[in-house]
């Protein structure tokens, strides 16, 4: 039987707190659903731009063989790749061929795109993931000692550090470091991603990986670990130090802004010591910049990653966009373009993804 109360009890809303935890569940769910499908029209956009750009001088085949064939040498790879077609169906045409995974093949070493791409991607990931390290490693406990120090010698002399980090170009760090550390002193290799026996020896390896550090950790053998881990270290500082004094200012200023909150103010008078409240308390809310601007960060790191494998002769993603755009091979230029893009789109999903997990006040 039921009774008056009963009914009162069954037509009573839910609480105030349940409700902004339904809310917070479906807001956090729409929010990724947003996120990920911003990916489409993003890299769609990219891709279409980075088409018309191409063909304003001109078709791919004159641009890249024009002045090494006869005209009717020319006229004749025109019709065979379709190029004397309209533009527009030539652009309808890359797109069914992207869909299907195709992204044509270049012209310079008739070497099919998606090959490119899955031969020098993975160096260039190795790359930026070893420049992150480094940015974090050095940038963030810096801007913890910068905080603690504000306003001191210490903290006078991060900040120069930290503006002469973001401030010099990344090739000029990279010759800079070459000069001082392979020819002057000769610690450290001076160019490519490993020597020629680590290279005869990572021949040995069944169904190898693109990542030259994954092969050495499965040899087995610290000698090809060292070799690979020696190749990397200069690429990685030239390119992490960009990154790393952004981090060290970011982390200063949000954790000068930390230490001077009310609760930290409360544990200072309990007696917490400044190390405990700089590293337990004041830490985590400071890192939460960092991960939200960290997608816009791999992204410049990538800008970055042609001039540093330039540099080194890094044979990754960038390196491979500059020779090609050397030789005019628009083909590939635009297919390492678009992956490029579609890596920077999807960084930026998973750093927003973290960032709405971390601060949920992000989400709305």
């Amino acid at each position: 039987m039921t009774t008056g109360l009963d009914t009162e009890v069954e037509n009573t809303p839910a609480s105030p707190a349940a409700r902004p935890r339904r809310r917070a569940g479906g807001g956090l769910g729409r929010y990724i659903l947003v996120r990920f499908l911003l990916i489409i029209p993003t890299v769609f956009i990219l891709m279409t731009v980075v088409f018309f750009l191409m063909r304003i001088t001109g078709d791919p085949i004159t641009a890249a063989l024009g002045g090494r064939l006869t005209p009717d040498q020319l006229a004749q790879r025109r019709a065979e790749a379709g190029y004397d077609r309209p533009l527009i169906v030539q652009y309808f045409d890359y797109l069914g061929g992207v869909l299907h995974g195709d992204f044509g093949m270049s012209y310079t070493d008739r070497t099919p795109v998606s090959e490119i791409l899955t031969t020098y991607g993975g160096a260039t990931f190795e790359l930026v993931v070893y420049a992150v390290v480094v940015a974090l490693v050095a940038g963030v406990p810096l801007g913890m000692i910068a905080a603690r120090t504000r306003d001191r010698w210490p903290d006078a002399v991060l900040r120069v550090v930290a503006i002469l980090g973001y401030a010099t170009p990344v090739f000029f760090v990279g010759l800079l470091l070459k000069l001082v550390f392979s020819v002057g002193l000769g610690w450290l290799p001076v160019a490519g991603r490993i020597s020629t026996r680590g290279e005869l020896t990572m021949g040995t390896i069944l169904n190898p990986s693109p990542f030259y550090l994954l092969d050495a950790l499965r040899l087995g053998r610290m000698d090809v670990l060292m070799d690979v881990v020696g190749h990397a270290v200069l690429p990685a500082i030239a390119l992490g130090v960009l990154t790393g004094g952004i981090f060290l200012r970011l982390v200063r200023t949000n954790m000068i802004g930390t230490l001077e909150m009310q609760y930290i103010e409360s544990a200072r008078s309990r007696g917490v010591s400044e190390a405990r409240l700089t590293t337990r308390h004041a830490l985590r809310p400071a890192l939460i910049p960092i991960v939200t601007v960290m997608g816009m960060q791999i992204a410049m790191m990538l800008g970055g990653a042609v001039l540093t494998e330039t540099t080194f002769e890094w044979n990754g993603l960038g390196y491979m966009l500059a020779e090609y755009m050397k030789a005019r091979d628009y083909v590939a230029v635009q297919g390492i373009v678009m992956m490029l893009a579609v890596i920077v789109a999807l960084s930026n999903f998973v750093v927003d993804v973290v960032a709405a997990l971390i601060d949920p006040r992000v989400r709305y």
